[in-house]
């Protein structure tokens, strides 16, 4: 059977795939899409969108039992997990079906199946009946990342978890061991722990959430600790042995080995791109620690060849991916992008209290040889968060004293996922201080934390 041709084969259909397919076909190019498992990849079958829908469930049940807080009555309150579950499920499922409609409508051929790279502008698709032999003149690698394994450490399903069996329990933990703290590792041991879940949480590095701002860090371990969490840190686990329905945790801190018993082990410690039965060895693409290497545009050196995404390595997020996606659209398409700054995507994790950032930490901005002005807002001023009883958390800004750009803004408290999408909008425009100080919030929102803070790091707040 003759090769079908394409101007651009994106291979993978999550967040970035799908919004480079879409973007290129925007454009007036030929595209198909090659998917082994579920439209929408990890993010929305597996990833960001279930987890989201999890972690609502369980913010509703704690808001059940502060009812009183609120003037309200709520008498046995109680959860059904099969349920949360299959909400969660649903959820996914309306939005992987969604994906589904969008290439109807933008036209792109969609093939479901394994794909490799036999040769420069060739991919073949191995599905359970055929193989597909295609040709196109730009490839996309949209391919994503799975959980990383650690010797001994290894996910069965049923005593050791990864965050996909987290996300369809087969029962609810009674004691949780969540390795990594990480946004996976604190996203989960959040939605157990408040189900009711005796969690512990084990971190390898000096502090929980450790990409974050060190104060960030610090407020989010008292707050996990407050809601019952234990937090180890500094702690590696050595080992797991597994008997039935139980595992025995090695854990090795300051050179002593203590050993725990847990019913349930979550293991996030990080993840390593799907790179393994594409055929880039043989096309000469370079690999560095389980990621394509590229350059500022998504090119991998090889002609035609394009790596986006989790493939792509660090930040592994979805809306970098999908940014990346459109950014390669458009190059292939004759544009002119920008390339993407890693420094002004926001990272988001929706633990209770949630966390998020952009740009530099204050230890990271000095590292740089930065002279920094710092401002912080506390919740505890915010009227709007008085009133939503959310009192708890704060704002941190940090700025570059010599000429006033935002370095930096680190969140941590209700709803700051929302939030800190304005400090990405003045990082992008390279507002200075003095903007943001003009800027009139509205009254009463928690977005008024964010004026003073920046009024803060130059001695000018007002609540405060």
């Amino acid at each position: 059977m003759a090769a079908q041709n394409f101007d651009v084969i994106v291979i993978g259909s999550g967040p970035g795939g799908y919004v480079a397919a879409i973007r290129a076909a925007q454009l007036g190019q030929k595209v198909a899409i090659v998917e082994r498992e579920n439209l929408g990849g990890i993010c929305l079958n597996w990833g960001c969108i279930p987890t989201k829908a999890l972690l609502r469930s369980a913010e509703v049940f704690h808001l059940m039992h502060r009812a009183k807080e609120f003037g309200l009555s709520v008498t046995g309150a109680d959860f059904d997990l099969n349920a949360v579950v299959a909400r969660s499920r649903g959820v996914a499922k309306q939005l992987s079906g969604g994906i589904g409609h969008l290439m109807k409508k933008n036209k792109i051929t969609v093939f479901m199946g394994t794909a490799t790279l036999p040769a420069k502008g060739k991919v073949s698709v191995k599905s359970e009946k055929t193989t597909e032999d295609l040709t196109a003149k730009s490839i996309i690698l949209a391919t994503g990342a799975r959980a990383r394994e650690l010797p001994g450490l290894e996910a069965d399903g049923d005593l050791v978890w990864t965050y996909r069996h987290a996300l369809q329990p087969k029962r609810m933990p009674k004691k949780l061991l969540v390795i990594g703290s990480g946004a996976i590792g604190i996203e989960f041991a959040s939605f157990f722990n408040t189900l009711g879940a005796d969690t512990t949480v084990v971190e390898v590095m000096d502090r929980v959430l450790p990409v974050e701002d060190a104060e960030v860090s610090a407020f989010a371990k008292k707050a996990f600790v407050k809601q019952g969490m234990k937090i180890l840190e500094k702690t590696t686990v050595k080992k797991l042995d597994r008997s039935p329905g139980k595992v025995v945790a090695h854990l090795e801190a300051d050179g002593k080995t203590t050993t725990q018993e847990f019913d349930t082990v979550i293991s996030a410690v990080g993840i390593v791109g799907n790179i393994e039965n594409l055929g880039l060895e043989a096309l000469g693409v370079k690999i560095d620690r389980t990621h394509v290497v590229t350059d500022e545009f998504c090119r991998t050196g090889i002609e035609g060849l394009y790596a986006i995404g989790d493939i792509a390595g660090a930040p592994w997020l979805a809306h970098k991916a999908s940014h990346e996606g459109v950014m390669v659209a458009e190059l292939i398409a004759g544009g002119h992008p920008h390339p993407i700054k890693p420094n002004s995507i926001a990272g988001c994790t929706y633990c209770h209290p949630q966390v998020a950032s952009v740009g530099l930490t204050e230890a990271k901005a000095k590292e740089a040889g930065f002279t920094v002005k710092v401002g912080r807002f506390p919740f505890i001023g915010n009227g709007k968060a008085i009133a939503l009883g959310e009192a708890e958390g704060f704002i941190k800004t940090i700025f570059d004293a010599k000429t006033g750009e935002m370095l930096g803004a680190h969140m941590i408290g209700a709803e700051v996922t929302e939030l800190i999408q304005g400090y990405v909008i003045a990082r992008g425009l390279e507002t200075t201080e003095e903007d943001l100080m003009n800027t009139v919030f509205p009254h009463p929102t928690l977005s008024e934390m964010m004026h003073e803070s920046v009024l803060d790091a130059y001695g000018r707040v007002l609540h405060m």
